[in-house]
């Protein structure tokens, strides 16, 4: 009995280590061909080599997302060696703590351009490579922070927000030629790039999850799994979130804690510290050691 993806040629951004090496070797287990692409050359090589061992078809490809020439290159080599590309997963990210006043010119270009841009180039080179392949699908990985709005992370909500239309107008102006577009939309999950961020601020994104606790990175690559896959035939333009409720439980609490006037010494911490509050904390810097406001 055949995978899922059986028959198919995938091309998986940032897919040397965390959610994207994830994707991929899910793709693998079910049937498709898997070019892993990334910067992490020594990982990514390592991630291809080891799925090959198994028995699967991989090949990894170096690829710098932002650079319109490696995309040219990349689908080059996928139709050469592989014959064809059927589903594309824009993957690659970065994440940035800052607001409109602390962010930098610089930070602000590279947060675009890993997420937003990449994904722009990405679409534009590969839709031909679709339609060649008589359709297909793109999945773009955005985030829960594209849908709502918090403090704190300014250019990265900024740049998830976009892929967000992106994703909604791409799938709606390419159905016709057999190509789905859709996103996933996650909220935390550990990976190396969360374990980055420090354990108080996943602490916090845990709080505020309904679920009580960080997803797996095999659950959101079953997600995109399904996107990318023939079951999601009459899905295009859509979101996925992951959880999809996760912003109401982190609003509440911020609300519960601003009835309360914030937390006292004494009290027992019945609601989570809202994600708004911890992020200003740490762009401002206005807190004590003991995490106390500083006199004004």
């Amino acid at each position: 009995m055949g995978g899922r993806l059986e028959g198919k040629v995938a091309l998986v951004t940032g897919a040397a280590r965390g959610m994207g090496e994830s994707h991929v070797r899910l793709f693998a287990e079910e049937g498709a061909a898997a070019v892993l692409s990334d910067v992490r050359d020594r990982l990514g090589e390592r991630s291809a080599a080891s799925l090959v061992r198994e028995g699967h078809r991989a090949a990894y490809l170096s690829l710098d997302v932002t650079r319109a020439a490696d995309w040219e290159r990349a689908i080059g080599f996928v139709e050469s060696e592989f014959g064809a590309l059927h589903i594309l997963v824009n993957n690659a990210g970065v994440v940035a703590t800052s607001d409109a006043l602390t962010e930098t010119e610089e930070g602000w270009d590279r947060v675009v351009a890993v997420n937003q841009t990449r994904a722009f180039l990405g679409m534009r080179h590969a839709v031909p490579a679709l339609r060649r392949a008589g359709g297909g699908a793109i999945v773009n990985v955005a985030s829960n922070l594209g849908l709502v709005g918090s403090a704190g992370y300014f250019a990265y909500q900024a740049s998830k927000g976009a892929l967000v239309q992106m994703t909604r107008a791409a799938g709606i102006a390419y159905a016709g030629d057999g190509i789905r577009v859709n996103s996933v939309c996650p909220g935390l999950v550990m990976t190396p790039m969360a374990e980055e961020e420090g354990p108080e601020s996943n602490a916090v994104f845990v709080a505020a999850t309904p679920m009580g606790r960080a997803g797996e990175q095999l659950e959101v690559s079953r997600a995109v799994l399904f996107l990318a896959s023939d079951e999601a035939s009459y899905i295009t333009g859509a979101e996925l979130g992951l959880p999809q409720v996760w912003v109401s439980r982190e609003l509440r609490a911020f609300r519960r804690v601003r009835r309360r006037g914030g937390r006292q010494p004494h009290e027992p911490c019945r609601s989570p510290p809202s994600i708004s509050a911890l992020v200003r904390r740490r762009v401002r810097d206005d807190v004590t050691p003991q995490g106390k406001p500083r006199p004004t």
